[in-house]
């Protein structure tokens, strides 16, 4: 396959460079895309050193190309994807640019890879972060009995505002100790030592962009229009790997014991809930890794109906470029 990265010196890309070489992605060609300022640096790749070359309107650039894992925004995704699909690439796109068009495919692997065989503008969408750890996790409940109602809680990274987020946390963690005035850029406040309950922009009904991501991009994944999705998503002082608590309502009760046993075999889902030995998924264990982890399986108190769950995943592997290439591989088995 040849292979395109568009934002190849951000976070996301960097990991796509690192996820298709431990995944053995059969790539012939790379080429490596980014702004005027990455352009010209140049990266390791299976033994191979690759030079960035700056993103432009010339078609030429992706000539040839089967897929092309974009991340480097929703403005430059909307810019460019013509460019990008012009020769017939698969445009697996990391933005939030497409993934509520109705002619965009919203993909999960886990839970919805057909969706994927049917691109007709070449584009796939890769959902936000948040959304994919969630939906891996509610997929092996829901063939159990359908899901009338989810709400969730997030506790997301530093990484999910990018490299910059991850160093502002970091020198800010720095200058604390050292009684220096924290330097705040990235975020909205101080994050070191604090929560924010307030990540991207908030809309009329008091929910921010971010939660309403997780409402709408749920309901499109999982096929069901009638779900209903509340989330608040706050910002958390982790480096890397974001962090959800779940509370579900199925139509039929689901015990503890049958939701344990369907995670436990679920693709994708690692089962780690064994409280009395203090064994549960937890950001400094999960980051760098695969798999959506799940623990504190137990029953809700509060619904006859209800199942409520802790779930851990990368953001940066699982919740982008790990889900994007998962994406690729999966219409390449379906062309065999």
């Amino acid at each position: 396959m040849n292979v395109a990265i568009v934002g190849a010196s951000g976070a996301v890309g960097q990991e796509f460079l690192r996820v298709l070489e431990s995944t053995a992605f059969p790539v012939d060609e790379l080429r490596l895309f980014g702004s005027a300022r990455s352009a010209g640096r140049f990266y390791d790749f299976a033994g191979r050193r690759i030079q960035v070359r700056e993103l432009t309107s010339n078609p030429d650039d992706f000539a040839g190309i089967d897929f092309a894992f974009v991340s480097a925004g929703a403005g430059v995704s909307r810019d460019y994807a013509g460019v990008i699909t012009s020769g017939g690439a698969i445009m697996i796109d990391n933005s939030s640019a497409f993934r509520m068009e109705a002619d965009v495919p919203l993909v999960v692997p886990e839970v919805n890879g057909d969706d994927a065989l049917t691109a007709p503008r070449g584009i796939i969408a890769n959902p936000n972060c948040t959304t994919i750890q969630m939906v891996v996790a509610l997929k092996p409940i829901a063939d159990l009995s359908p899901i009338r109602r989810v709400h969730v809680s997030t506790y997301q990274a530093a990484s999910g505002a990018g490299a910059s987020g991850m160093e502002e946390l970091e020198a800010q963690t720095r200058q604390l100790v050292g009684g220096e005035v924290p330097t705040v850029d990235k975020f909205a406040w101080q994050l070191a030592f604090n929560l924010i309950p307030h990540i991207d922009t908030f809309t009329d009904n008091g929910y921010t962009r971010e939660e309403m991501k997780m409402h709408f991009e749920t309901k499109k994944i999982m096929h069901a229009p009638e779900l209903e999705v509340s989330a608040t998503c706050v910002r958390v002082p982790v480096m890397r790997a974001h962090s959800e608590a779940i509370w579900v309502e199925t139509e039929e009760p689901v015990g503890v014991d049958a939701a344990r046993k369907a995670f436990a075999k679920a693709d994708g889902v690692v089962l780690v809930d064994n409280p009395a030995a203090k064994s549960y998924p937890m950001p400094l264990d999960c980051a760098g890794l695969d798999p959506v982890f799940v623990g504190r399986v137990r029953a809700d108190l509060a619904n006859p109906r209800g199942l409520t769950f802790w779930t851990v995943s990368d953001q940066i592997r699982k919740g982008a470029a790990l889900n994007a290439v998962q994406i690729a591989q999966y219409i390449i088995s379906r062309r065999r």
